[in-house]
């Protein structure tokens, strides 16, 4: 467990065809079932300073307590996870921690040293940060908020990851604002 961040709660993937991935975790790991949006709702999004309509299609699914997350960006907006696919990878791109004390964590991390290079929100208290401390692929920190809907919708996924027997392996976000 990290002393600064707590446990890993998420290992964040960047694939270049989410099906396909979706489709190996699935059949050939026995990860799953895979909440899949193709067009998640980003709202406030900013790389480097810069705001940006983004396009990206995530599945998530648990392995135990760990989320495994997949990502496809499908537009040319920039972002971390593009900038990790022109730099030749593909693969696991960022670890995330979860927060309820989202302020006051980001700003102990920031007091600490840490940068932010990419940020959102998805949903009511959905935000979350991409800190700028990738020294080599797979090493970029994820701090996301998890106090509303976007926690709820985590919660659902891994008690359905609990007793999951291989069926219905791909399966829709269900609707935040019913959460």
């Amino acid at each position: 467990m990290s002393r600064y961040f707590g446990e890993i709660r998420q290992a964040g993937y960047v694939v270049r065809d989410i099906e396909a991935a979706m489709e190996y975790w699935s059949r050939v790991l026995g990860v799953g079932p895979w909440f899949y949006n193709e067009r998640v709702p980003i709202e406030n999004y900013t790389y480097r300073g810069q705001s940006y309509e983004v396009h990206n299609s995530v599945a998530l699914a648990n392995s135990g307590p760990l989320q495994v997350e997949l990502i496809q960006t499908r537009n040319g907006a920039p972002s971390m996870y593009r900038d990790f696919l022109e730099a030749g990878h593909t693969g696991l791109q960022h670890n995330a921690y979860w927060t309820t004390s989202f302020d006051a964590d980001l700003a102990r991390l920031q007091d600490q040293g840490f940068k932010v290079a990419m940020s959102g929100e998805v949903g009511r208290n959905g935000r979350f940060v991409y800190f700028d401390t990738e020294t080599h692929p797979g090493t970029v920190i994820e701090l996301s908020e998890i106090a509303g809907p976007k926690g709820k919708l985590f919660d659902l996924i891994y008690r359905e990851s609990l007793s999951w027997d291989g069926r219905n392996a791909v399966r829709p976000f269900p609707d935040l604002g019913t959460l």
